[in-house]
């Protein structure tokens, strides 16, 4: 059974969800944690409320990131439930350093299949752990923010704070 722990960030309240392998969800931050939970559509029957090892690392790095402070996520992620090209794109995407951004073109000639930019922005769009796996450093070829499952004001918000001098946070 899975089990689910709630976060407080700067930005509200994320819930994640943990397998065995590691984190298998994570919400955007929400006003409230029933709404954070509410946002994964897991149902409560098929989670249990826990708090693994890894959520006191998950919690620490959300806050740190979410005060504007670069650094790279270090909870394992659960990799599970996806095909191997979702899984490449999804690996590829959380290997994108902070505050950088890349094409879906380029995401797809990265991962040796050129021309399938498209097939990447399906892979982005069921991306169970945001932020963690930053698909909001996915971008248009152009530059253009486009197809973002948080809505495109909220990519912004990232992006925005991924290019302000860093907040260090104890």
């Amino acid at each position: 059974m899975k089990q689910y722990s709630i976060i407080a960030t700067g930005w509200g309240y994320a819930a994640a969800v943990w397998s065995a392998d590691g984190l298998w969800a994570l919400s955007f931050p929400r006003a409230s944690a029933e709404e954070a939970l509410a946002s994964l559509k897991v149902s409560v029957a098929d989670v249990a409320e826990g708090y693994p090892a890894w959520a006191d690392s998950l919690g620490r790095e959300l806050k740190r990131y979410f005060a504007g402070e670069h650094l790279d996520f270090t909870v394992p992620v659960d990799w599970g439930g996806y095909t191997p090209f979702q899984a490449a794109v999804l690996r590829h995407t959380a290997a994108i350093p902070y505050g950088v951004v890349e094409g879906y073109g380029q995401v797809a000639k990265a991962i040796g299949h050129p021309g399938a930019a498209r097939a990447v922005g399906g892979a982005l769009h069921i991306n169970r752990t945001p932020v963690v796996v930053p698909c909001h450093r996915v971008v248009g070829a152009d530059g253009s923010l486009v197809g973002f499952g948080g809505g495109l004001d909220r990519k912004k918000a990232l992006l925005d704070l991924e290019t302000k001098p860093p907040v260090i946070v104890p």
